[in-house]
């Protein structure tokens, strides 16, 4: 059943995204917004029930539901799992951004891609040049695509192989979007989420993506070059250890581009982008709160430059190696499903 869920899920996908700013997102940040403002004292033990409610209470109903259908009908509750899996997991709740900073590249038109690259992730771009331009769509693309397709589905298929439905889905999307969401809303006068709170979501966060990067750095080792992955990875976790960020920072990103820069043979990492501090209007500070789906803020974070990473200076070429890397990773996973659905029936 996992399998033709995500099948399903993926097929209507690409025929029919999800449109931006739909209602069942909306919903999902209302949550979130009613969650900090009900529980959040300051406190840390606040901080994670404030965690718990938000992100738990989804998950728990997503479950229930799944079970009350199966009871009624194993069809129903499939059909669920798809819908689940519909709103949660796909490339189209970003994608269009790259496609389109992707086709400016190819025209030539670099100042339309820093102007579509400020708009999705609400960054200064207006002086990068065109490798720089690229090295950035590289990192945010395969990060969301991390985020938005292998990390749903590994917490899906795990989850629901134990008999929970789709809640692996829906826990995974809602802990990856509180730990953002609350502190792009610590930017809004009046709507900022408490530091405790803040915290609790991103070491949870850090936990809950443990695995899921790691399986997509593998992932990604294994359908491009694997020892050249493998070795940018083993020297990111030597720098990582070796550096200040160890003591606190979370590396599950850091391992994803180590692993992507390795497979593609192209240097990520070094001077980040900086957030917009004046934002012209309120529609362009909120422009990009439905870019990524579940209410994805698009808003950078200042944060200090890390050491590129060995290989080729990005350029056009290596868009279209990102694309084919994560295609083919999205079919090393449904091949892996295809074989534990197998395994399951003939068991």
């Amino acid at each position: 059943m996992s399998f033709f869920a995500v099948l399903f899920a993926l097929i209507i996908e690409q025929v029919r995204p999800l449109a931006r700013g739909n209602w069942i997102h909306a919903t999902f940040r209302s949550w979130a917004r009613w969650s900090r403002r009900s529980l959040d004292a300051g406190k840390i033990q606040h901080g994670w029930l404030a965690w718990a409610v938000a992100v738990l209470a989804p998950s728990v109903v997503t479950l229930l539901i799944h079970w009350l259908l199966w009871e009624v009908n194993p069809l129903l509750a499939f059909l669920w799992s798809v819908a689940i899996l519909y709103v949660t997991l796909g490339f189209r709740q970003f994608s269009h951004y790259f496609t389109d900073i992707r086709d400016a590249l190819d025209d030539g038109d670099e100042t339309s891609a820093r102007e579509l690259l400020a708009q999705w992730r609400q960054v200064d771009a207006s002086e990068l040049p065109r490798s720089e331009i690229v090295r950035h769509v590289i990192e945010y693309s395969v990060l969301a695509a991390h985020r938005h397709v292998f990390g749903v589905l590994g917490w899906f298929s795990v989850l629901a192989a134990l008999g929970l439905g789709p809640a692996g889905a829906v826990f995974y999307r809602m802990a990856e979007f509180v730990s953002r969401y609350w502190v792009y809303k610590s930017k809004t006068p009046g709507e900022g989420a408490s530091p405790a709170l803040q915290t609790a979501a991103a070491r949870a966060w850090g936990v809950i993506d443990f695995v899921p990067a790691r399986v997509t750095s593998l992932g990604f080792a294994v359908v491009g070059s694997f020892e050249d992955a493998i070795d940018a990875w083993r020297h990111y976790n030597q720098r990582f250890a070796a550096s200040d960020a160890a003591a606190s920072g979370n590396r599950n990103d850091g391992v994803i581009l180590a692993a992507t820069s390795g497979a593609v043979n192209v240097q990520l990492g070094g001077v980040p982008l900086k957030a917009r501090r004046s934002p012209a209007s309120l529609g362009e500070l909120t422009a990009g709160l439905d870019i990524d789906g579940l209410g994805e803020p698009g808003a950078a974070v200042d944060a200090e430059p890390t050491e590129a990473t060995p290989g080729r200076q990005p350029e056009l070429a290596h868009l279209r190696s990102i694309v084919g890397l994560v295609w083919r990773s999205v079919v090393l996973w449904m091949v892996l499903l295809a074989l534990l659905t197998l395994a399951r029936l003939l068991g």
